[in-house]
């Protein structure tokens, strides 16, 4: 008996010890992660729209808030040139972070997938520019629809092969992004 409770003390220190030098750990690294997400996000923005001279975050309504995570207008000088709009639409094995950028002359500037974990070699193929780059200069008057050939229209995205289920769902998350534009960005040129 007084074996057992030995042996449990020396697991609850053990486990003690562990518990601490992870909280530790997770302090010591957390500011550092949250600068490389923000970096990380400001090179989206940029790369999205490359003449803004800065972003800034815009409230997004309540009712909008399911679908639409953040909202930045991008600025030269004191004009808004476009919006980029973050998504998360539920891909295949989880939810897929996607940025959109839209400009003020009504196209899609193109898609930028934050982070995803979809099938390696399948829908982890979602960020490379022949799946990505297809949403460059898209119009936002239609809803984009993916098709499995080659698109024939303006509004058609083709699919990854083998990955039907994360293109249509970073279909969705562009077209999510443009209904917002749509209706509540739209005009809105401060």
């Amino acid at each position: 008996m007084k074996e057992n409770i030995k042996l449990g003390l020396i697991l609850l220190l053990i486990t003690g010890i562990a518990g601490f030098l992870l909280g530790g750990a997770y302090e010591i690294t957390k500011a550092p992660i949250a600068e490389k997400v923000a970096a990380d996000k400001q090179t989206a923005m940029k790369e999205l729209l490359p003449k803004a001279d800065k972003f800034n975050t815009v409230d997004v309504n309540a009712k909008d808030k399911g679908k639409i995570s953040e909202v930045n207008s991008a600025l030269a000088g004191t004009d808004i040139i476009g919006y980029t709009i973050n998504v998360a639409p539920k891909g295949y094995a989880g939810p897929i972070e996607l940025m959109v950028g839209i400009s003020s002359d009504g196209k899609v500037t193109g898609m930028k997938i934050l982070s995803l974990a979809e099938t390696p070699g399948l829908g982890a193929n979602a960020p490379k520019p022949e799946f990505s780059g297809q949403f460059k200069n898209k119009p936002i008057k239609e809803k984009l629809e993916v098709v499995k050939i080659a698109p024939t229209k303006d509004t058609q995205i083709e699919a990854i092969t083998g990955a039907t289920i994360t293109s249509k769902a970073v279909t969705l998350g562009v077209n999510d992004a443009i209904d917002f534009y749509n209706s509540s960005l739209k005009g809105d040129k401060k």
